[in-house]
């Protein structure tokens, strides 16, 4: 297997990982599931919110970059070339990745008073997103 960057279709990619950045702004919005993730992690509704600095967003943007350029590198060493496959591929990610970290996480993080609440909300947005890359990756093969 080649990690061959210069092969990767890096429009497909970047935007995979604008989508995965995209759908987490929606995903964790107050009105979707913020309200019961911050409930998950112990947030205290009456202190007030802290406030975001936009440099703050910088760090997902590039985990979501470096997932969705994993994810074209898997994408070019299995073949992977039309929207079935790459949603094949992102579920494989999601679940065989992204979920068991997030499930590893919840069994050992003592702090979070619903873990398998933050696990639920978490893992799902994880698995639904790198589907969503895989297809995006794979419709551009």
């Amino acid at each position: 297997m080649s990690l061959d960057l210069a092969g990767l279709n890096w429009l497909a990619v970047l935007v995979g990982a604008v989508v995965y950045f995209v759908i987490g702004a929606l995903w964790f919005a107050p009105q979707v599931f913020g309200k019961p993730w911050m409930a998950a992690i112990g947030w205290d509704e009456s202190r007030p919110r802290p406030e975001m600095n936009p440099v703050s967003y910088v760090g997902p943007a590039i985990f979501y970059l470096v997932s969705a350029i994993a994810t074209g590198l898997l994408a070019n060493a299995t073949g992977t070339d039309n929207l079935t496959e790459g949603i094949t591929l992102g579920l494989v990610v999601g679940v065989g990745y992204a979920l068991v970290v997030t499930a590893t996480d919840a069994v050992f993080d003592p702090n979070k008073p619903k873990p398998w609440n933050w696990f639920a909300i978490s893992g799902a947005y994880h698995v639904v997103s790198l589907a969503i890359v895989g297809a995006i990756i794979g419709a551009w093969q």
